[in-house]
């Protein structure tokens, strides 16, 4: 075994008053040794199929890994969840494994065209250094987020996410990272100035007065004026994407921990309080928070679970002991590992029901594996061990 000790969780649901459908999932039988240990076996087949210079990115109908390029958005979280397996397992070989990936990714330091250099530098060379401290890591994470900063535009006061028109969407909340962390190891101290501009336009601009978010707003780079407010994964412009929401209570709690300001703190909660709110009985969220009754595809999103479980895990080290944030980040963790593990299934993947695009004309974009959900599942399971 990986653990020497099964964790059991205890979901502490008679102190909890804030979310009247937060209850005890039928299933709670599986420990957090269990999880950990399956998650490590599904790691392993994979590195064993996945060519060095591809990432998986979502599974397909078979349950193989739909392979990527480096300069995918998501191709920093698979080498990113072999660091996670080395620190879960304590198994060197790990690190040997983790690093063939890095390879193929080192180019990408360079990369200016993309908003995603935290998701594909910071999860993969960030972690890399973390745990080894090899300078060599260190440098590559440093000149990605000089790359990083050539998007941001001081009149708009954000980091533009695509190309084309500057539109910034929630998303990038979570590469701000990045920069905290270059400029507290060597980068310049304006990356600060820069991650805490695009932290503050994102409240105002992306939040609304209930702790719900849009997921993109259109700029006009020349006078930094709001043009549109929009989605693309949402179902509506008015309603509450899944994922976008857990960007955001992760992004924003994670801006609290790097600038003590509290209203970055006050605003994770907030967003934290509208997720929670609206999780149905299972605590998994589907793919939008606010579906209509006329709505035909009722998908759950596992993977903004996961991605909210994090946040949530580290929101509660902030606030005061037994939390609704505390209470909550036990119950997705539980339902997760109770009800959402691949198991007895075909998939690659370690989570199912994770939902790319429900929006997307491709059926497998709305319910699969995700290799981003896995990431922060594991992330979540060091995170609740540590705890």
């Amino acid at each position: 075994m990986y653990l020497r000790t099964p964790i059991i969780l205890t979901l502490f649901y008679s102190l909890f008053t804030g979310c009247s459908n937060l209850v005890s999932p039928e299933t709670d039988t599986r420990t957090i040794e269990e999880a950990v240990n399956y998650s490590i076996l599904q790691l392993k087949k994979s590195v064993s199929i996945v060519p060095r210079d591809s990432y998986p990115y979502r599974t397909n109908g078979s349950g193989e890994w739909v392979l990527k390029p480096a300069s995918e958005w998501s191709s920093g979280f698979f080498p990113g969840c072999l660091w996670f397996a080395y620190e879960l397992s304590n198994d060197t070989s790990w690190i040997n494994n983790a690093d063939e990936f890095l390879v193929g990714l080192e180019s990408q330091q360079y990369n200016t065209s993309t908003h995603d250099l935290g998701f594909m530098i910071f999860n993969s060379f960030g972690n890399a250094y973390r745990i080894t401290g090899n300078n060599e890591y260190k440098d590559v994470v440093l000149q990605a987020a000089a790359s990083l900063a050539t998007r941001f535009n001081p009149i708009v006061g954000c980091i533009q996410s695509w190309d084309g028109d500057f539109n910034v969407i929630i998303d990038n909340m979570m590469n701000l990272e990045i920069l905290f962390w270059a400029a507290k190891n060597g980068g310049p101290s304006s990356y600060i100035d820069m991650a805490i501009s695009h932290a503050n336009k994102t409240i105002e601009n992306h939040i609304r007065d209930d702790g719900s978010s849009y997921q993109v707003v259109k700029y006009n780079p020349s006078t930094g004026e709001v043009i549109e407010k929009w989605t693309v994964g949402g179902y509506s412009v008015n309603s509450t994407w899944s994922r976008g929401q857990a960007w955001g209570i992760y992004g924003f709690t994670m801006c609290y921990r790097e600038t003590g300001d509290t209203l970055f703190l006050n605003t994770a909660k907030k967003m934290a309080d509208y997720f929670i709110d609206h999780l149905p009985n299972d605590f998994i969220p589907y793919w939008d928070l606010d579906l209509p009754p006329e709505n035909t595809k009722w998908y759950r999103d596992a993977s903004a679970a996961s991605i909210a479980l994090s946040g949530l895990l580290e929101l509660s080290n902030y606030v005061s002991v037994n939390s609704k944030y505390e209470i909550a980040a036990k119950s997705i963790l539980s339902s997760l590992m109770n009800n959402y593990l691949s198991v007895d299934t075909n998939s690659y993947g370690i989570l199912l029901h994770c939902a790319y695009n429900v929006n997307s004309p491709d059926p497998l974009d709305w319910d699969a594996s995700t290799i981003w959900g896995d990431y922060y599942f594991l992330e979540s399971m060091k995170k609740y061990l540590n705890i």
